[in-house]
């Protein structure tokens, strides 16, 4: 009964009340931190079977995301339909998704969770997915064709209006998500997103940003040729929060390997998250720094985020920036780019060392010092002695890397038993070279 009357509700606000205010009153768009690497919503690091934070998420045919554990559960019992969705499955594969992974990795890292205990902490989350009622189903499919239509055929401030109103229908409802994708308000948000007003151009690719999250949202975008119109707006975007939200988009819709690639391949999407990485807010630093992690998953990417000052850019802002979740997203970028040998020495040109020190001996985030280890570790590897006889130099890293053994994950104190392994080695390889160097003394015979 009650869903029915808030589908009723939100019908009669989309459609009857049509002058009423709209504008920028959502703020968790364009000054919040809910669209960043480190603070994302934690419901989307649900399963939606068991309700429990992934640890190891993997995506079927439908693009649709489960936990490995709860989903296999679900094939072996004979189902071969997506639980989310209700569509036939065409094959039973399942791919590891890496950047979800890594996301809930550093959330749990950064907030102290532990992944076991918070599976006694579920909330049910599949109010979002079902309607509810036949009555709300029925009345928010009525709003949705509506605004779209809106979209397509109302005055400029009639698509405002329409553009507003599927914003906040889209929020936090992955039902609603999926009728306004049906009824084709994506093409037509795309549009719009070249209009020369401010307010309809933000509330447009806000909208957007609700919609990409859907599996079906990512593929109608890119199908559309919205990628062109999202970076249009992420370099030239009348107001700074359209720029930052756009920056959030191109995550979300990278998820998908294929556009990952097909992102990256675009020649203007790094420079332009670098230059909002340089001279964004920090909710719009934070976003292009999360799309850029999540396009270094597809390894043809990493030459080209060099290639557009990536390094310097995130050394810089290391540099200077005090916020501590920011400087943990540059850190992870960082970590990635140094797995290459090209991404090694860019980070040690940009004279970045003492910056990496300077995070591992302050930054309060555990997350931070790992990922500054693992910088350390890959310059060691890949950029040999030059290195290695700088941090031996250092004499307050030894301390700090041996207290780092006693906490964090596995993965990190395995990293860090090998960064400290490497540097004994070099110590001992160097001491006895200087030995075997030291000429021998000579002895005058004096009669």
């Amino acid at each position: 009964m009650l869903s029915s009357l808030v589908g009723f509700l939100s019908y009669c606000r989309g459609i009857l009340f049509e002058d009423s205010v709209y504008g920028n009153t959502d703020q968790s768009d364009g000054t919040s931190n809910l669209e960043t690497l480190t603070c994302l919503n934690p419901e989307d690091f649900r399963c939606p079977i068991s309700l429990e934070l992934m640890t190891d998420p993997v995506t079927v045919s439908t693009g649709q995301t489960y936990d490995r554990a709860s989903i296999q559960r679900w094939l072996k019992s004979g189902n071969l339909i997506c639980p989310k969705t209700g569509e036939i499955l065409q094959s039973t594969e399942l791919l590891p998704n890496s950047t979800l992974r890594k996301l809930i990795q550093q959330f749990c890292a950064d907030n102290g969770i532990s992944l076991a205990k918070s599976r006694k902490k579920n909330r049910d989350i599949s109010r979002t997915i079902l309607p509810g009622s036949p009555a709300a189903a029925e009345a928010i499919k009525f709003l949705s064709e509506f605004l779209a239509s809106r979209l397509y055929f109302g005055s400029d401030q009639q698509i405002t209006k329409a553009a507003y109103e599927i914003r906040l229908l889209a929020k936090s409802n992955i039902f609603n998500r999926s009728v306004l994708i049906e009824a084709a308000s994506i093409p037509a948000l795309l549009q719009i997103l070249n209009t020369n007003d401010p307010i309809m151009q933000e509330n447009s690719i806000s909208a957007l940003l609700k919609l990409s999250k859907h599996s079906n949202g990512k593929e109608v975008i890119m199908e559309n040729g919205g990628l062109n119109l999202i970076i249009r707006v992420l370099k030239d975007g009348l107001k700074v929060e359209a720029k930052q939200i756009a920056a959030a988009i191109i995550f979300y819709i990278s998820s998908p390997r294929e556009y990952r690639k097909a992102i990256g391949e675009n020649p203007e999407v790094f420079p332009a998250l670098v230059e909002l990485i340089k001279d964004g807010t920090s909710c719009g630093k934070k976003n292009a720094i999360v799309a850029v992690f999540g396009l270094l998953l597809s390894h043809r990417n990493h030459e080209r985020a060099l290639g557009a000052g990536t390094v310097r850019a995130l050394v810089d802002l290391l540099a200077s920036s005090d916020k501590v979740e920011l400087n943990t997203d540059a850190l992870a970028v960082l970590a990635s780019l140094a797995e290459k040998t090209e991404g090694s020495f860019a980070i040690l040109e940009a004279s970045a060392l003492p910056v990496i020190l300077s995070q591992l001996q302050n930054t309060t985030s555990r997350a931070g010092k790992e990922y500054s280890v693992s910088i350390l570790l890959y310059l060691c590897i890949n950029c040999g002695a030059e290195v290695l006889a700088a941090l031996v130099r250092e004499q307050a890293l030894m301390p700090l890397l041996y207290s780092l053994l006693t906490e964090g994950t596995n993965q990190a104190k395995k990293r860090t038993r090998s960064l400290i392994k490497i540097l004994q080695k070099f110590c001992e390889t160097s001491t006895s070279r200087f030995v075997s160097e030291v000429p021998q003394e000579q002895f005058i015979d004096v009669r």
